[in-house]
């Protein structure tokens, strides 16, 4: 065993903790009251990002719903390194989108295409004036309407917002890409405040909890603008279902949707098909750092708010992860698959054993009901990795990049938060009787 993979768990297990977070929340409030600061909220948006265009449609009721101050920022897309499979993740996007606006009572179709260049520049030139005015609040949401509405001739309508000039822009997109890279961000949609940041829709009442503990809420304020997706009881079928899981065990997100998803299915008529794939590193896709760090601080948020233990972590990156998929024929062909995915999930991201080591594995192994002397055996064998390929070419098929991925008959989806996509289809298969 690693000198570092003795140190990380304890040092993950205090950096992700729940009371290292309330510690670090006191002191921003502390120092906000110390210096007389009201509770100020960045936003930045992305003007041809589909979750920006829902975002600017909730800013005036977040507004109105708390106490707060918002400082706007328009930002680029992200770099490659942190979207290394863009185009799917902008199909993909759009497509969310439009489920999210469905579910949510927003506005958001997916015309099949992003709005053209030139209809982008004005959008953006329209955006940054109205920050310039004080009025991004009132005119952002008309302005993206116009931008993502296409007429009749198949052109974007147009604006008629006034806008800022060429250079005016470009320093104002430099100086935003530059304040949301040095805060440990990447990505459009976004809010952040005092050290946290919220992604869109999907984490936003993680922000509404926490200004309502703050005392920001106005008058009247109750509940979430948008409750988060929470434990659901799936139907019963007549006839059985089969949901595709494509994971990764490098992925926190996909530990907790095993956690999900394995107890939802439980008690139905409905099969899991696991779907491994290797890490995008460990496919020579590096992950930037400011990603790395906010996928594992909202991992764990996410974890607590749904009562699955996360934070001691030992990262299986390379060989662990390798001798974990190893076993997966192994703990299948015993119907085992899942108990050990639990178990070797559990094993890395929340007790901090390293599964490059057969003391390690052995944990892991024996309480998912495996025996040592196969697993030795099975760890020799490659067969794996040729599975692990076809799964992903056939999630990159459905337009799904990255994981926790799922599909079940025509429905697929990206993330851990979309289970209820699913439960949709499957009530939808009881009404109709397929």
């Amino acid at each position: 065993m690693s000198l570092k993979s003795m140190l990380m768990p304890a040092v993950t297990a205090w950096w992700l903790s729940p009371a290292r977070r309330q510690r670090l929340r006191a002191s921003a409030e502390r120092r906000r009251i110390r210096q007389g600061q009201v509770h100020t909220v960045q936003y930045f948006h992305q003007a041809d990002d589909p979750y920006s265009a829902l975002m600017v449609q909730c800013l005036p009721s977040l507004l109105a719903r708390y106490d707060i101050a918002l400082d706007a920022h328009v930002v680029s897309p992200p770099s490659d390194a942190a979207a290394p499979d863009r185009e799917r993740l902008i199909a993909y996007s759009r497509k969310d989108a439009a489920w999210l606006a469905q579910q949510h009572g927003l506005t958001f179709v997916d015309s099949g295409h992003q709005p053209s260049t030139h209809a982008l520049d004005h959008a953006v030139a329209a955006c940054v004036m109205a920050i310039e005015q004080g009025t991004f609040v009132e005119q952002a949401q008309q302005i993206s309407t116009s931008l993502w509405t296409t007429t009749a001739s198949g052109t974007e309508s147009q604006t008629h917002a006034p806008e800022a000039t060429s250079h005016a822009v470009q320093a104002h997109l430099q100086a935003s890409d530059a304040c949301r890279e040095r805060s440990g961000h990447y990505s459009g949609g976004m809010l952040y405040y005092a050290g946290e940041w919220y992604w869109g829709l999907d984490r936003l009442h993680h922000l509404e909890s926490r200004l309502q503990a703050l005392g920001a809420a106005r008058p009247g304020t109750n509940g979430f603008m948008f409750a988060p997706e929470a434990a659901t009881h799936w139907p019963q079928l007549d006839e059985p279902a089969v949901v595709d899981f494509f994971f990764s065990f490098r992925s926190p997100y996909s530990h907790i949707a095993a956690f999900r998803l394995f107890a939802l299915t439980r008690e139905t008529n409905i099969q899991v098909r696991l779907r491994y794939v290797l890490p995008m590193v460990m496919r020579g896709l590096a992950v930037p750092r400011n990603k790395r760090m906010y996928i594992s601080q909202d991992a764990a948020r996410e974890a607590e708010r749904l009562g699955i233990d996360f934070g001691r972590i030992c990262d299986p990156v390379g060989r662990p992860t390798e001798r974990g998929l190893s076993l997966m024929p192994l703990a299948e062909s015993h119907g085992l698959g899942q108990a050990y995915v639990l178990s070797f999930m559990r094993g890395v991201w929340s007790e901090g054993l390293d599964a490059g080591s057969d003391r390690d594995l052995r944990t892991i192994t024996d309480r998912a009901g495996l025996l040592w002397t196969e697993v030795c055996i099975a760890l020799e064998k490659t067969q794996w990795r040729k599975t692990a390929e076809i799964n992903r070419q056939e999630m990159l098929n459905l337009g799904l990049w990255g994981v926790p991925s799922f599909r079940l008959d025509d429905t697929a989806v990206w993330g851990q938060d979309r289970l209820s996509a699913l439960e949709q289809t499957l009530r939808q298969r009881r009404h109709t009787g397929l």
